[in-house]
């Protein structure tokens, strides 16, 4: 029998759950998260609009559900938790999928004013991350700076700009809700450094933004022009032609009757952000212009944006774990085909997968082939990995280390109580925005009233 511990129970980790059952008749996996909820990224990083995306779900329960696949939830890994060197002694093989965790940052004056924010912060909230803060995002705020221009700009942009009733059916936290359906932001700026043909948003998730109720889209047509490609972006790979396409088609004037205004600007790099009553009031950027080069360079000319809530989605790092090696300038942990690299040698037993592997990119079924090249390399290694005896179960030892896990009927418990409290609210499932509430549910107590309050 080949034991493996899958540490994160995202879609790198089910994926590379999915790949040892189908690949090894003899493996048996347990796949081990922080949080006592799975799915990673598909549960809190993917907006709550977005269905069909969150509908993935249901291929990774399948795999968490396999008969030689266990689902700990509430184990975390490294400090306060179980140490990386007790999961290698319980385990014949341990695969860390634990993504990137830490936003990038602006490096600017006046970053760290209260109202600024990173993207992830914000999409952690309204999406019931039980590590998000309360942090009263919108209050005080009629113009929200939305800094880059991705898929996850794009996410929070639409977010600000949609109604309470676009909202409610949703699975997004009350607070969050009640929050957003108060809130008084009539103008959203999402602004790239660069011009229209090199923004990194998808064609689908840009004409959501056109879609959106008494809400408008604009483009300054003399400021995207700076880029060659915009007056004919044949030459374009088509991802990017149809983006430019999309884009040509919002300069004309906005409509006069829209509640909303989202702008979309370019060539414009934030170089301070400005307090204002002592928060963030605006945002002073310098304009750029086409180095011949795929870049951007200054221009020494400036202007200032207003907004009382900026958004920063400029990317992500993977962090440091505990007791495994690091590359810091890659943000990701050292390896050779998934195998751990330990001052250059492989390290018998400890592999990686996903974001903490190739860093941050991709799209989610990247992980698919990500996690089925670690798993290939772990497979070749089994024979003299499963030379060396444990334990018959390792969940004793892991509770030794001072851990609960939440089992898969913990987290069951935790769906039921969320659609006990949608129903109470009349909605649908409503997720569980904290720690208490979801460990009282998984725990089998009565979690149908979450601690939280309106942001």
């Amino acid at each position: 029998m080949l034991r493996v511990a899958v540490v994160g129970s995202g879609p790198s980790g089910c994926y590379t759950a999915q790949h040892l059952v189908q690949l090894d008749p003899r493996a048996r996996v347990d796949v081990l998260d922080r949080l006592p909820c799975p799915y990673g990224l598909v549960r809190y990083g993917v907006a709550p609009d977005h269905e069909k995306i969150k509908s993935l779900q249901g291929s990774l329960r399948a795999v968490l559900e396999h008969e030689r696949v266990r689902f700990l939830g509430a184990v975390p890994v490294g400090p306060d938790g179980v140490p990386a060197a007790r999961l290698r002694e319980l385990y014949h093989a341990v695969v860390y999928c634990v993504g990137a965790a830490a936003d990038r940052h602006l490096g600017v004056p006046g970053e760290g004013l209260p109202g600024s924010w990173s993207a992830t912060e914000f999409v952690s909230w309204y999406s019931a991350h039980p590590d998000a803060a309360d942090a009263g995002f919108l209050r005080g705020a009629r113009s929200a700076v939305v800094v880059g221009v991705g898929n996850v700009a794009v996410d929070v942009t639409r977010m600000l700009a949609r109604g309470a009733g676009e909202l409610r059916p949703t699975d997004m936290p009350h607070a969050a809700l009640t929050a957003l359906a108060a809130s008084e932001v009539e103008e959203i700026h999402m602004v790239g450094r660069r011009g229209p043909s090199q923004a990194r948003f998808t064609t689908k998730e840009l004409r959501e933004l056109g879609t959106l109720p008494d809400t408008a889209v604009q483009v300054d047509a003399a400021e995207a022009a700076l880029d060659p490609s915009f007056a004919d972006p044949s030459g374009l790979p088509p991802p990017r032609r149809r983006n430019v396409e999309v884009l040509r088609g919002w300069t004309a004037p906005p409509r006069p009757d829209a509640r909303r205004l989202i702008r979309l600007r370019f060539f414009l790099r934030p170089v301070e952000l400005l307090a204002r009553d002592g928060r963030v009031g605006a945002v002073r950027f310098e304009r750029t212009a086409p180095d011949g080069r795929g870049g951007v360079t200054g221009t020494g000319r400036f202007e200032e944006v207003e907004g009382q809530l900026v958004l920063r989605s400029v990317g992500y790092r993977g962090v440091p774990l505990e007791g495994l090696p690091f590359d810091a300038a890659t943000g990701t942990v050292p390896h050779l085909g998934g195998r751990v690299l330990r001052g250059g040698a492989v390290a018998p037993g400890e592999y990686v997968a996903g974001w903490i592997k190739r860093g941050p990119t991709g799209v989610i079924g990247t992980n698919r082939s990500c996690a089925k090249d670690t798993v290939t390399s772990l497979l070749q290694d089994a024979p003299s990995l499963t030379a060396r005896a444990l334990p018959d179960d390792p969940l004793p030892a892991l509770r030794a280390e001072g851990v609960d896990p939440v089992p898969w009927q913990g987290w069951q418990a935790i769906e039921r109580a969320e659609s006990r409290l949608g129903a109470s609210l009349g909605r649908g499932v409503v997720k569980l925005p904290d720690w208490e509430s979801l460990l009282t549910a998984a725990r089998g107590g009565d979690a149908s009233v979450p601690r939280c309050s309106p942001a």
